[in-house]
């Protein structure tokens, strides 16, 4: 086989833990062609990453006729395609071009009538990483099917950013002593995950200043005007505040080149970890929202996660979550103390 697509119409962090399965595919086929078919948003995710060939948008998919939609996936040429994300529209439209191995889970009663292929793969109850889930997508091209121990898959988790860190950003980060860490807190998950809530991360800012460290915040403009009043009360810690100033290219970009980063389970931890760089997570022990399931996968990335079986009570009051919030900025502290210095990423 000789082109692959790889259907992922959702957020980034999904994206990034299915950069294994277009690593995966370059091993067992390594002169195949692997696109990524996803959201404008993700587009960056794809261009940073050494597996993926080319970039098929969907939000532009959908903009065309239907006759012209079945003929731009025609154009790729693909010999298969895998719905890693279940999509209704994509299935009927891959079956529709007549694309020859088309791969979907068994549980979704479309895959029945638009793929050929199906997968025995149950999500939501599995004890198996998110990134392992989406390697059993490749059971149908494989002789012997084996599970890859998670060590092995987060090697196959990799981005280098493809714009270079503009100068003034540059200057910034390496205006750092001897010793001193750039840490960005990423406070924010846009509805994606529990989060840890601005207090904590207020105190983590106070308490990484107070330690000699360089502390930036980073953010949505939308996230930015929400966290003003927040950003203002702890400006004095803060290195820097860039909400809003940074497209998805140049935060891969100013990730690649800071130490580490502070997040709950979003999209910019799981790059951080991606590029890299320390990815420090924060996580209730919910399924299946807890670190077995969604952990951050690179060389340097590792979370914290309140020590409770399950938190039935979180689950009727999300907002509310006490398990996350049990996690003390002291207990990030420390985890981020023992983090060396790292050289740039991003050139």
């Amino acid at each position: 086989m000789s082109t692959f697509l790889l259907s992922r119409t959702d957020a980034i962090g999904d994206v990034v833990l299915t950069l294994p399965v277009a690593g995966r595919l370059k091993q067992l086929f390594p002169s195949c062609r692997v696109v990524l078919l996803g959201r404008t948003y993700t587009q960056a995710i794809a261009e940073a990453c050494p597996w993926i060939d080319d970039f098929l948008n969907f939000d532009e998919l959908l903009k065309l006729p239907a006759p012209e939609q079945v003929a731009a996936l025609r154009a790729q040429q693909a010999d298969a395609i895998l719905h890693v994300f279940p999509n209704k529209q994509l299935a009927r439209l891959a079956r529709q071009a007549q694309i020859s191995v088309r791969i979907g889970t068994r549980n979704r009663w479309f895959h029945w009538l638009t793929c050929n292929r199906r997968v025995a793969l149950s999500r939501k109850n599995s004890p198996l990483h998110e990134a392992q889930l989406n390697l059993q997508l490749l059971e149908p091209l494989l002789t012997t099917a084996a599970l890859l121990p998670l060590p092995e898959v987060a090697n196959l988790v990799r981005l280098v950013p493809a714009v270079a860190l503009k100068p003034a950003l540059r200057e910034l980060l390496s205006a750092r002593h001897a010793g001193q860490l750039n840490v960005i807190l990423h406070p924010r998950s846009r509805g994606s995950a529990r989060e840890w809530g601005l207090a904590h991360f207020g105190t983590l800012a106070r308490l990484l200043h107070q330690a000699g460290h360089r502390v930036f915040v980073t953010g949505t403009a939308t996230e930015g005007e929400e966290l003003r009043a927040w950003l203002t009360e702890h400006r004095a810690f803060l290195a820097a505040e860039l909400t809003g100033q940074l497209s998805l290219p140049e935060l891969l970009a100013f990730i690649g080149a800071s130490d580490g980063l502070v997040a709950g389970s979003t999209g910019p931890l799981h790059v951080a970890a991606a590029l890299g760089r320390h990815a420090l997570g924060l996580y209730p022990p919910i399924r299946p929202m807890h670190p077995g399931r969604w952990a951050p996968l690179g060389q340097h990335a590792e979370y914290l996660v309140f020590n409770r079986p399950d938190c039935q009570a979180c689950r009727t009051q999300p907002a509310a979550c006490s398990c996350i919030k049990a996690l003390e900025p002291t207990e990030a502290l420390a985890r981020i103390q023992q983090w060396q210095p790292l050289l740039s990423a991003a050139f």
